[in-house]
């Protein structure tokens, strides 16, 4: 690995904050200057905006310029996706504005099956800690500018874990979950490789076989890792209190079905309705 540079400018659709605070990964901290470092792709990016220039240095296990433009997925149109959102109602166009930087992360399928196992019922800076434990233990370690960075573990590595050892690292509940998980990996009961080549339908039907991933996980799995499948959409309370407030109106919130949910969010959204999703839920959660 050597350290690396790249700098694109007039970049549309990326805002720090947007991409990185929008819920989507874990592995992604807040430097003093504004800019974040996070361990991706076996290495370590640092991200900076500097007026219309955006900076990328890492230490990174291959060309910097591939493993950027695919992990943020520059090659992507989101200005003509912002429009097609915003023409459809008066709230996602105040969503799509609110969170105009957001771009949608090629993440590893292994670290995002796990990572969103330990998401549930959890908070985002517990979930960063479990994460960052775990890949300290069993993760590869780098140095890079006088510190320690550890990649996410390998399912061999992360398979030398027991229940216990799992349970010691503060995974609570997720203990069983993430072990059982990885031992099905370990054992090619799911061949993650396997998955990236099927259908949305099929994809998701072999993620809900994984312990601890329910349908939320498995859509969360299929947005925001290299699956990038925008025509699921991912439900938790701000989704189901903001659908609800916009759309449904019941009353009781508690009454509003999933089924209810999607039914709706295909309708109006259509494949892009994860896209539509992430806005809704970031602008609701964060305003």
């Amino acid at each position: 690995m050597k350290e690396q540079t790249y700098i694109i400018k007039n970049q549309e659709s990326f805002e720090l904050r947007d991409i990185f605070e929008c819920g989507q990964c874990f592995r992604w901290n807040e430097n003093k200057d504004g800019s974040y470092t996070g361990v991706i792709n076996k290495g370590v990016l640092n991200v900076k905006k500097q007026g219309e220039k955006v900076i990328f240095t890492g230490l990174l296990d291959g060309n910097i310029e591939e493993i950027v433009r695919f992990y943020f997925d520059l090659d992507r149109n989101y200005e003509e996706i912002k429009m097609q959102l915003s023409n459809i109602d008066k709230y996602l166009k105040t969503s799509v504005e609110y969170g105009k930087g957001i771009r949608i992360l090629n993440q590893d399928l292994w670290e995002t099956i796990i990572s969103f196992i330990i998401s549930a019922n959890n908070n985002i800076p517990r979930i960063k800690g479990i994460i960052e434990r775990i890949s300290e233990k069993y993760g590869t370690e780098i140095k890079w500018k006088n510190d320690k960075y550890y990649i996410f573990p390998t399912p061999e590595q992360l398979g030398k874990a027991t229940v216990e050892d799992l349970r010691n690292l503060g995974t609570g509940f997720r203990d069983v979950r993430i072990y059982e998980t990885t031992q099905k990996v370990l054992n090619d009961e799911v061949i993650l490789a396997n998955t990236e080549r099927k259908g949305t339908i099929e994809a998701r039907e072999e993620l809900l076989t994984l312990s601890g991933v329910g349908p939320k996980v498995a859509d969360c799995i299929l947005l925001f890792s290299t699956l990038k499948r925008f025509d699921v959409f991912p439900i938790d309370v701000w989704v189901r209190r903001v659908m609800n407030e916009l759309y449904i109106k019941n009353k009781d919130e508690s009454k509003v079905s999933k089924k209810e949910i999607m039914q709706i969010a295909n309708d109006k959204f259509g494949n892009l309705e994860g896209l539509a999703q992430q806005y809704l839920f970031y602008w609701k959660r964060e305003s």
